[in-house]
This record gives C-alpha cells, sequence and structure tokens, in this order.
C-alpha cells in the first residue's frame, strides 16, 4: 500500500526548508511555496508555476496541499456558521465563524475530544482522541468560505490548546510571520483553563490571553473544573501577575454564569477582589444546556447585576452576547452528533 502523502499547509518556513532539502530544490524555494500556500492559498501543488515543472511533479508525488472543505455546516438566523471538519476516521472537529459589526471571528479547534472534562463542557464529554496536527488546525482557517472576511481569531473551540502547544505554536508562527499570514498578533486570541504550556506561550507569544475562570472559589472551582487540581487558579493568577499586560497586550477572564451555583453578589465581590491588581476583562457568558449535565443557565438580571457589581470595583466586565443557539451552540454538540451517526453507520455495515 501506498503511504499517504505529506501535507504542505501548516508546514512552518524551517519544515518547508526541509521539504525543498528533501526535493532537490534551491533553498530559496521553501519562501516561494510559503507565498504559494499563505499569501495566494494556491488548491494544488501544479499551481506554483515559479517552481520547475520536473520538480513541481516529484513534489506532488510526495505531498499534497492538504486543504480540504468542511464536512458540513449549520448556519444560525444570526449569521453564526459552525462548520464541522474531518479529522481522521470517524472524527470530526467543529469551528465557528461568528460575524459582528465591523468584525468577523473564527472560533477554532485545536483537539479532537478534551482530557480537561469540565463539568460544563461537550467536548470533554466525547473523551480525549488526539491532538490536531498544525494542517488540521489551520485548514479550520484557510478552508472557511469566509476566509477573506476574516478579521479575528479565538483558539476558544473544542480542546485545550495548551495541551497541543507544539502545534499551536506552528500556528501561531505561521499567521504572524512574513512568510505566512503576516497578521498582527493582537487579532488573535488563546484560551486555557491554565494547562502547562502557559508559561511558553506568555514567554513566546504576543497574542492576547484569555482564562477560563468560572467561580472565585477553588473548591468549587474544582467541581466544574478538575484541571484546578493539577493548576491552581491562585498559581495561574500569580503567574500572570508576572507579566504586563497594560499595553497592547490583553488578558481577559472567562466567566460562565450557572444558575444558583457561581452568580450570586458574593461570587462577584470574591471574583473582583481576586482580579484587583491584574488589568484585565472579565467576559460573562451564558451557559448552554447539555445533554445529562444538571447545570442551568442565570437569567439575564442576575448576569447584569454581577457585572454592575465588577464594574463599580473597577474591574471591567461585559455580558457576551450569546450567537448560535439554534445551531447546537454548546461546542461539541454536532461534531459529537456527527460521530454518533457515523458510529451508527458502522455498527450498521
Amino acid at each position: 500500500m501506498m503511504s499517504e502523502k505529506g501535507r504542505l499547509l501548516g508546514k512552518t518556513l524551517r519544515e518547508l526548508n526541509e521539504v525543498a532539502a528533501e526535493m532537490g530544490l534551491p533553498g530559496y524555494a521553501a519562501k516561494q511555496m510559503a507565498e504559494w500556500l499563505y499569501k495566494k492559498k494556491v488548491a494544488s501543488i501544479q499551481e506554483m508555476t515559479n517552481i520547475a515543472s520536473s520538480k513541481r511533479d516529484l513534489l506532488a508525488a510526495r505531498y499534497e496541499i492538504g486543504q480540504y472543505a468542511p464536512a458540513d455546516s449549520r448556519k444560525s438566523n444570526d449569521g453564526t456558521v459552525k462548520y464541522l471538519y474531518a479529522a481522521g476516521p470517524g472524527n470530526f472537529v467543529e469551528s465557528v465563524y461568528i460575524p459582528t459589526e465591523g468584525r468577523a471571528t473564527l472560533c477554532v479547534s485545536s483537539q479532537v475530544g478534551c482530557k480537561m472534562n469540565c463539568l460544563f463542557c461537550m467536548t470533554g464529554k466525547q473523551g480525549f482522541s488526539k491532538n490536531l496536527s498544525a494542517n488540521e488546525i489551520l485548514n479550520q482557517i484557510q478552508a472557511l468560505p469566509e476566509n477573506g472576511e476574516l478579521t479575528n481569531l479565538v483558539f476558544m473551540g473544542m480542546g485545550e490548546p495548551l495541551d497541543n502547544v507544539d502545534e499551536l505554536f506552528k500556528v501561531l508562527e505561521i499567521l504572524t510571520a512574513p512568510y505566512g499570514y503576516a497578521w498582527s498578533p493582537r487579532r488573535i486570541t488563546v484560551s486555557t483553563i491554565g494547562a502547562k504550556g502557559l508559561k511558553r506561550f506568555l514567554d513566546e507569544s504576543d497574542c492576547h490571553l484569555a482564562v477560563s475562570l468560572h467561580s472565585p472559589y477553588p473548591a468549587e472551582r474544582l467541581s466544574l473544573m478538575p484541571v484546578e487540581k493539577a493548576f491552581p487558579i491562585k498559581e495561574v493568577l500569580d503567574l500572570i501577575r508576572q507579566y504586563d499586560f497594560t499595553h497592547q497586550r490583553r488578558v481577559s477572564f472567562e466567566y460562565i454564569m450557572f444558575k444558583d451555583l457561581n452568580d450570586s453578589a458574593r461570587h462577584a465581590k470574591a471574583l473582583a477582589d481576586l482580579l484587583r491588581d491584574i488589568p484585565c476583562r472579565v467576559n460573562l457568558i451564558r451557559f448552554h444546556a447539555i445533554p445529562g449535565v444538571p447545570l442551568q443557565t442565570s437569567d439575564l438580571n442576575r448576569m447584569e447585576a454581577f457585572r454592575d457589581i465588577l464594574n463599580d470595583k473597577r474591574v471591567t466586565c461585559t455580558i457576551r452576547a450569546s450567537r448560535g443557539e439554534d445551531i447546537f451552540a454548546a461546542c461539541g454538540m454536532l461534531s459529537t452528533s456527527k460521530k454518533e451517526r457515523s458510529m451508527e453507520k458502522l455498527r450498521n455495515v
């Protein structure tokens, strides 16, 4: 059996140099390939016309571009589009395109499933299947039908980005390097629950940071997020305090509101005390119910009261607009449904 071809999309300039050497191409061919891949976004190797035809044939025998279209999509009444991508046999990941006035954001996945098993997260209920490769992560961006409209990226989809830090950093390099997309890091946010790759991210990246917090009380946070045991939020915040977030780079904290669990005035005051010396923003998020989880959504009045307490205590706080509720809004819902249908088909063969 012939082995699967390698994929060029998702390779850094260093890796493209290795491909060029392997193919007997001159050193400058790596930059040529990068331009075709990330500037001109070609669909085939044969379109790389400044590479000799015979060398293109050799390259195409071993490699392909590796860009592939979504396997499915759902469009919301509010314009949000959830895309589903195949990620190996029986595996699927989601990305979500969110257009707003003057802005178009893509929420990108980094893993199939997730190890973190947060109580409120449908992705965690899938278990962990694999880390996505740089190709599989970047393809969500490059193959997006609305690619040309994008203004911002958030790594806030399926999986924990900093649990897949090597592949994440390849993608961040390609997105921000002159040979790649040449985006400003200020257009990119990486979300984490506080995983082991956080220090590396803070040291090596200028992208914005978002931290999932969800309770100011460690024991309560542990009941929602098992990661609190390995990476306590106090230690995460102590690390963040060592870095400068007073200029262009930002840190924000994500706080999903659960009815009668973490939405009281007591919680708001404790959260303000916890974050009082960190220049940051708190985003309050409406909970999207998922099967088998008894958590309920806070009502808008309680969310507004919570927001007002934080703002009064000089912690900037906003309520994030809820999007895509009519298209499997909770992260992981569409991919779980697709995976279950695929498994059912296999069982019926």
